[in-house]
């Protein structure tokens, strides 16, 4: 199912139509991503191609992201991606506290570009208990050649951009069985 992000009502964003994601777990501990930029103009600042690496600060650009946790626990997982590649994950004990680099892979990562429809699909090993639903906030970052951002949510529950805020996490991903 698709889902679609909206820019916070206080960063809007002129270089793109449209946000949607689909989040689903193909296996059990992978978090599948499929991104649609839409009604890309030309004022949208896609990163440069880079090596896929753990890079710090991504979310400064144009940077897709997502958080999961399990139900009612206080710790997290942030996902970065840019669009040119490099990618961070970092572990939460609560609330923006206890931030530390997540043991996870880099994820698989593939893209395309046609006319004004930009598509990233990402999938991320998580190191998450696989017999447990995840819970999941799904959010961008999305960076004009004018110098604005504009940040994206399923749900923007608090009245600044907020992306680690509990009620964010909007969609809940059942365990599957299998390997």
């Amino acid at each position: 199912m698709r889902h679609d992000l909206q820019p916070h009502p206080d960063f809007p964003c002129r270089v793109l139509g449209g946000l949607t994601v689909e989040a689903a777990r193909p296996a059990p501990n992978v978090l599948q991503l499929r991104h649609r930029l839409s009604g890309v103009t030309d004022g949208l600042v896609l990163p440069p191609t880079a090596p896929p690496a753990r890079t710090d600060e991504l979310w400064r650009r144009t940077c897709l992201e997502a958080f999961v946790r399990l139900p009612g626990a206080p710790g997290y997982r942030e996902l970065n991606l840019s669009p040119g590649g490099p990618w961070a994950a970092y572990r939460f004990d609560g609330y923006r506290e206890g931030m530390a680099n997540a043991d996870v892979p880099a994820p698989h990562v593939t893209t395309d570009r046609d006319g004004d429809t930009f598509d990233l699909a990402a999938a991320w090993t998580l190191d998450l208990p696989s017999d447990l639903p995840w819970q999941v906030a799904v959010t961008a970052v999305i960076e004009a050649a004018d110098g604005s951002i504009s940040y994206w949510s399923l749900r923007h529950p608090a009245a600044r951009p907020d992306f680690h805020h509990a009620d964010g996490f909007v969609l809940e991903l059942p365990p599957i069985s299998g390997p």
